[in-house]
């Protein structure tokens, strides 16, 4: 009974502290929403305030300011392009070096994670130039060959790992059914990959949404910028306009968050196949 109530109460205490820690973590999205309805000389008084009135017309402007249609595509573009071919290209590369350990394989792998620690700023000049002198600059093309370069190695780098774990008598099997190396791979490995697929997908999606750095390189004409760039037009040398860009970062991280809730039950799924796996 003792040890019954004192399950309980520390039962109670971890819930408490868990919901205390969330409100923290909280706290950001709350002056975000809050100040984005808000005036501009309100928002420069008080921000932590409740807004005296909703200015919902914050959210007009920034829409026909940043043309949030036209960005919001440019970026659902190059975010599902991107992921699809990372996921594609980085399981195949990672299951046949798996399953094929040669040296050379294992001096490949060795440079995809080498490629890891490199820092994207010591390499910014020379992006530049070879995607001029290649002819993919100033393009959504251009753009997610450097996501696919960037983004190999760490994906790589994951599913290495999980291969490892899938047992090869169940791909021996289908071999002797008369499946082929493609067969093989999209019958059978490809299905027991789905929680590893699921974890690049979000990482790499959070990555690539919320990149300004490279899109802001490659990409110069207006018409090709994606929403952190468009958000970026708010904050001049002389003048930041809180009023507008409140509501833009709204918008902008409201598709990303909707995301993350529609994969919530896959990444439930793959914890719990993770967590019994072998």
């Amino acid at each position: 009974m003792e040890s019954a109530k004192s399950y309980r109460i520390s039962t109670f205490i971890t819930e408490l502290f868990m919901i205390l820690l969330a409100l923290v973590f909280l706290v950001p999205f709350y002056f975000l929403f809050v100040n984005s309805v808000k005036t501009f000389g309100d928002l420069l008084t008080n921000a932590a305030s409740w807004p005296q009135a909703f200015e919902w017309s914050n959210y007009q402007r920034a829409w026909e300011i940043t043309n949030f249609p036209k960005v919001l595509t440019n970026s659902l573009i190059v975010t599902v392009i991107s992921n699809l071919l990372l996921v594609l290209i980085s399981s195949m590369t990672a299951y046949r070096m798996v399953r094929h350990n040669t040296r050379f394989n294992r001096v490949l792998f060795t440079l995809f994670v080498a490629a890891m620690v490199i820092p994207f700023q010591s390499i910014m000049i020379p992006l530049v130039k070879v995607t001029s002198t290649v002819g993919i600059m100033n393009s959504h093309w251009g753009l997610i060959i450097c996501y696919l370069g960037f983004g190999v190695p760490m994906s790589v780098f994951l599913f290495h790992g999980f291969v490892k774990s899938v047992p090869v008598e169940i791909e021996e099997a289908a071999r002797v059914d008369g499946s082929n190396a493609y067969g093989v791979f999209f019958r059978i490995v490809y299905p027991l990959m789905r929680p590893m697929y699921v974890t690049i997908i979000i990482l790499n999606t959070l990555w690539i949404w919320n990149d300004y750095l490279l899109p802001s390189i490659v990409l110069q004409d207006a018409e090709l910028h994606t929403i952190p760039i468009a958000t970026y037009a708010f904050f001049g040398q002389y003048t930041k306009q809180w009023d507008l860009a409140l509501p833009a970062l709204v918008l902008g991280i409201t598709p990303i968050i909707l995301f993350f809730l529609l994969m919530q039950k896959h990444i439930i799924q793959g914890i719990t196949a993770g967590s019994v796996k072998g």
